[in-house]
């Protein structure tokens, strides 16, 4: 089996343009050395091996949209997944698998966007066996990590950058979207490796004993197993953040952190450009490759760290598969609605009557989301970072300035929001060109300040396109008592 696993690694590798072979030169792109190397592997054998049956689940799924793009979507949805649920990872490859023996014909298309994807996977496998060497002291795993993130970097034409990118690069796309509408069960699965791949780095920190460390790696590997028993309702619907998974790693390696989230949105990129009918079979390498310059960059679709966390947190915990260490037996109950990640029900128009690309909708109310979310999480900076420089906000019969409103009534905005339950509906978005527009309703009920709210709200706030995504230019809230 391995025999023939080889060989056809080795055609794969002949099918591939020079200048690729060369890229794939192991004196080039090898694993750091050090004695820590393979300490996951000899430790926690079954989530290695989940690991290795993981990197078959992301080339079937290419090589498959890439060769039947004509398919019917039972083709993944039903015989793929259940061979890769029933067979591949009850049964993982020992050892990982040459990914280009799977993807044939896909990796002649974007032999780049592969070595990506290794060169992240060398340094994510890296970063568990620093995490799970025993004889490592806490200094020594950082300096190592350290030495690892750089060594990583040293490669730019295949590193991810260390800045945390917009989400308009993953879902404000004219072809985003596309692979989980229509794969909602294979999406899920893809989403819960990633829940798994971030989740262990934080079980393993967590742990402040081997004893400890090995039940909770169990306990996330058992958690990864309940999401699978009812497909799709069962599993992440959102791309899980390591922010948010994984936040003890988090806080320690806030770049590596980053690093994974960005492999990860790229991941979701390559699926809904191979998916996405608006993107000519043609041009589908043009732009894969488009998107891992945008995420190997420092420049575009920026964020700020705060930003990262803030989103991160206020797209909610429970719509990513719940946090990994600590839970409860049951699933955690999602709020956001299944199949559809960020997209958000909107009515969208245009001038001429027409609908405007869907992901414009979908980034202008997910903008809103966080916005909301940051105010009720109590992020001031989560929530100033999504609004524009000229921003004014209109309320209390009042218009204030982004300046002012940080000085008056933002404060008691998030008092407000953290204190009384307000139910808001979905947002309504109309698209003009780098405009859009949103309303919405909202109810609220509780005390603040020592008084009884039961009120009814309007909500219209008005979004311009920028460089880091949609950013919120005006805003206007006013209330009446409910009878």
């Amino acid at each position: 089996m391995i025999s023939r696993v080889f060989a056809a690694a080795l055609l794969a590798l002949a099918a591939l343009p020079a200048s690729a072979q060369r890229r794939l030169d192991p004196d080039e792109q090898q694993y750091y050395p050090g004695d820590f190397n393979w300490a996951f592997r000899r430790n926690y054998r079954v989530a290695d091996g989940l690991f290795n049956a993981f990197d078959y689940g992301h080339s079937i799924l290419y090589e498959t949209l890439w060769r039947r793009p004509d398919a019917p979507a039972s083709l993944l949805e039903d015989r793929e997944f259940r061979h890769v649920t029933l067979r591949v990872l009850r049964n993982p490859p020992r050892l990982p698998l040459a990914e280009g023996a799977i993807e044939r014909q896909y990796v002649k298309i974007a032999p780049e966007a592969k070595l990506m994807f290794e060169w992240a996977h060398a340094l994510h496998r890296q970063v568990y066996d620093v995490l799970a060497d025993e004889r490592l002291s806490d200094a020594e795993k950082d300096r190592l990590m350290t030495r690892l993130l750089a060594y990583y970097r040293s490669r730019p034409d295949l590193a991810f950058s260390t800045k945390p990118k917009s989400m308009d690069l993953m879902e404000g796309q004219p072809y985003s979207l596309a692979f989980r509408r229509k794969y909602p069960k294979f999406n899920g699965l893809i989403w819960g490796y990633h829940w798994l791949q971030v989740g262990l780095y934080d079980a393993l920190l967590a742990g402040s004993s081997p004893v400890e460390k090995q039940r909770n790696v169990t306990a996330a590997v058992g958690r990864f197993w309940q999401m699978l028993e009812s497909p799709p309702s069962g599993m992440p619907r959102v791309m899980p953040m390591t922010a948010a998974v994984a936040p003890r790693f988090t806080a320690r390696y806030p770049e590596l952190a980053i690093v994974f989230d960005n492999l990860h949105g790229m991941h979701d990129v390559i699926s809904d450009i191979l998916a996405s009918p608006l993107v000519p079979r043609g041009k589908k390498r043009a732009a894969i490759l488009e998107a891992g310059a945008r995420y190997r960059d420092d420049e575009t679709f920026l964020i700020s760290r705060e930003e990262w966390r803030s989103m991160s947190v206020g797209m909610g915990i429970e719509n990513m598969g719940g946090p990994a260490v600590g839970f409860t037996s049951a699933l955690a109950t999602p709020t956001a609605a299944a199949s559809t990640g960020h997209e958000h029900h909107t009515t969208p128009a245009t001038g001429d009557g027409s609908a405007p690309p869907p992901s414009d909708s979908a980034a202008v109310a997910g903008t809103i989301e966080r916005f909301h979310a940051a105010l009720a999480a109590g992020d001031s900076l989560g929530a100033l970072g999504l609004l524009a420089p000229d921003a004014t906000v209109l309320e209390s019969g009042g218009i204030e300035t982004l300046a002012e409103y940080r000085a008056h009534h933002l404060p008691a905005d998030i008092e407000f929001a953290r204190a009384v339950s307000s139910v808001r509906t979905p947002s309504s978005v109309t698209v003009r060109g780098d405009a859009a527009w949103a309303r919405s309703t909202s109810t609220s009920q509780g005390t603040f300040r020592g008084r009884e709210v039961n009120s009814a709200g309007v909500e219209l706030m008005v979004l311009t396109r920028t460089a880091s995504g949609w950013r919120i230019s005006a805003i206007h809230w006013s209330a009446r008592r409910r009878q």
